[in-house]
């Protein structure tokens, strides 16, 4: 088949897909194309041919615009641009529409599951998105020193910060320092309003050159996975956050796929941590209970998230005093708190989680309450050892992007709660766990997905499933 990178062509937009694009056709072919709407007329160049029967592209003029067109509000992500705002086109509305559209659709191919999905604002954030929503960032920095994001699709750095996500004062003077080449900053706005600066250089670079200490200075502590425990894109990587080039994209295939490979090794390996500015501990709150979590630790990006889903979890349960529950990729026990305020000292919420200082963080907030208790371990190794146990009334589960999974539902059907309540950041995997929960006799009754990525194509969705 003839090559088509860096071909231009004309061709009418179709449905969004998962993954922040619309799908087009050409000569026979699927295009995915990015930065359109659906029903536009776009002139397109292709941007990655693999072969087969798609390749990508950007839409580099809008021909016909749709009327939900409006202004880019992101300028670091249009056509050749970094992958943090897909939707900065167009109005909020036809955001939330286009996602809602991508999540009934991977119900229905995925699950079998035909059900109108709305997507909700995140109450309290306004659509005019006034002082940005992300209180968690990563930047990586370029071989100059120069902290920026990622070029869609790439490993290659954009040395423009202007991206309108972060909080207001989250980037207050990065671009004007020179950092530690191939390391990573992290950047944190707290519950009290403190930012959170941490670098991470790079191994070759643990420790930091002379004259950089200031503020908190280098503390020296040992990173786990700095900023996010379950490879969750949206939440940790903030606006720079794509993997390797695709054929004829701006890096060999083979080199930019072993780039992506280490770089993903990288991040979730323990690195130092050098803290620039605040303490490196950030203070959040939810429900009136307050948290200390590590900065480079995982904490839903959205500032008014945790509130919002733990609300949703607390209603599903519908756990009286006495109940039992667990509280399944527990993190630092948002959801286990608000569980634990249900069921109250006659009751029990049993909370697992993989990531150690996540756990100990955990169990600090929640020394109050003796009735829970949060392990470090394993989901599928703790699930393994509880079978046959207890029945709890309620499971929750907040898993990895790549989802729960065979082995993980069934073990929860297995403990025969009577409510599951399951969280997810990606419709394809949210979807496949939903078929799961079905084939073992549980029906979906109730579902909510949230804009809690604005002008991303990201969305959170809670599901209520009972037998």
């Amino acid at each position: 088949m003839t090559d088509w990178f860096g071909l231009t062509f004309d061709l009418r937009l179709g449905p969004p897909g998962h993954g922040g694009f619309c799908v087009g056709r050409h000569e026979g072919r699927v295009v995915f194309v990015r930065h359109g709407l659906p029903g536009e007329l776009v002139r397109a160049t292709v941007t990655e041919d693999r072969g087969g029967s798609f390749c990508r592209a950007d839409a580099v003029r809008i021909l016909e615009p749709s009327p939900d067109r409006v202004p880019a509000s992101c300028p670091v992500s249009g056509p050749g641009g970094a992958g943090c705002c897909d939707f900065s086109h167009a109005t909020p509305a036809a955001q939330r529409g286009l996602k809602a559209a991508v999540v009934a659709e991977q119900l229905r191919r995925l699950a079998g599951i035909e059900r109108e999905v709305v997507v909700e604002p995140i109450a309290g954030y306004p659509d005019d998105k006034s002082g940005g929503w992300r209180t968690r960032i990563r930047l990586p920095v370029d071989a100059e020193g120069r902290a920026g994001v990622h070029r869609y699709r790439s490993t290659e750095v954009i040395a423009d910060l202007r991206c309108p996500q972060p909080v207001s004062g989250a980037m207050d003077g990065i671009a004007d320092r020179v950092w530690t080449p191939g390391a990573d900053l992290v950047v944190t706005v707290d519950g009290d309003g403190v930012r959170h600066l941490v670098e991470l250089p790079p191994a070759e670079h643990a420790t930091p050159r002379r004259g950089r200490r200031h503020g908190g200075g280098p503390r020296g502590r040992r990173g786990g996975d700095a900023g996010d425990r379950r490879s969750r894109g949206p939440e940790g990587g903030g606006p720079s956050v794509e993997g390797a080039a695709g054929r004829h994209g701006a890096e060999d295939p083979a080199e930019a796929r072993r780039a992506a490979a280490a770089r993903r090794a990288a991040t979730h390996a323990a690195r130092d941590e050098w803290v620039i500015d605040g303490s490196g501990r950030a203070v959040e709150y939810v429900a009136g209970r307050r948290w200390e979590v590590a900065a480079t630790g995982f904490w839903q990006a959205h500032r008014l998230a945790a509130q919002c889903y733990s609300d949703v979890v607390s209603e599903w349960s519908d756990l009286a005093a006495g109940d039992l529950a667990w509280d399944l990729y527990s993190g630092a026990g948002v959801f286990a708190a608000r569980l634990a305020d249900r069921v109250g000292a006659e009751g029990a919420v049993l909370a697992v989680e993989s990531a150690r200082s996540a756990v100990a963080d955990g169990q600090a907030a929640l020394r109050d309450l003796p009735w829970v208790e949060l392990r470090a371990e394993r989901v599928e190794r703790w699930l393994a050892e509880h079978a046959g146990g207890a029945a709890p009334r309620a499971v929750v589960l907040d898993p990895p992007r790549a989802g729960a999974g065979k082995e993980v539902v069934a073990a929860v059907a297995t403990a025969n709660p009577s409510r599951v309540v399951h969280v997810g950041c990606d419709p394809a995997a949210f979807a496949r766990d939903l078929g799961l929960y079905q084939s073992h006799g549980y029906r979906l009754t109730d579902l909510r997905a949230f804009d809690a990525f604005p002008a991303t194509h990201h969305v959170e969705c809670l599901a209520l499933l009972e037998r």
